[in-house]
């Protein structure tokens, strides 16, 4: 084969094996639609907008949007019980720094638990982009811990999310 023909070949093989392996890089949503539900409770999440959270599911191809931190996790570990895929399919999570409210990865961002801090539905995870605005949060709102995203277990979901309450 002439060298022209392998390149071409070696080019079409990269560009296939590097775009299969590819998850979206897309940026989260601003502009939450105003008839958008929380699949886990069903509540209109754009009224709670300081408290919005996001994840971008690959093969439904569309984002889920949800009232709090406390729901997107109760969906990350059992995305089938709320008419999702699976936990790998949830290529992108956002949530929104507490005190900037800009949009922060949810894998990066530490949350405080056990604040005098409530959400839309009581108690809730509440993130900050980095350890030392989460700590003066803690300090200032009784905050019992913080933690990491891999630190986070059902069971302290299911915590919080026992006696909720709309606000």
């Amino acid at each position: 084969m002439p060298t022209n023909v392998w390149n071409v070949v070696l080019a079409l093989v990269l560009a296939i094996t590097l775009g299969c392996g590819q998850q979206s890089s897309a940026a989260p949503v601003d502009q939450v639609p105003s008839d958008q539900r929380c699949p886990v409770c069903g509540m209109f999440v754009a009224k709670y907008e300081n408290w919005i959270t996001q994840a971008r599911d690959l093969k439904a191809n569309k984002t889920l949007f949800f009232d709090g931190v406390k729901d997107l996790l109760a969906f990350w570990f059992e995305p089938q019980v709320y008419g999702g895929n699976s936990q790998a399919d949830l290529i992108e999570i956002w949530v929104k720094d507490y005190y900037t409210l800009k949009w922060v990865a949810a894998r990066e961002a530490v949350y405080v638990i056990g604040s005098d801090v409530y959400g839309p539905m009581g108690h809730e995870f509440i993130p900050f982009v980095d350890r030392k605005a989460a700590d003066s949060f803690r300090q200032d709102h009784k905050g019992t811990a913080i933690v990491t995203f891999n630190e986070i277990t059902p069971a302290m979901v299911a915590t919080m999310r026992e006696g909720q309450r709309m606000r």
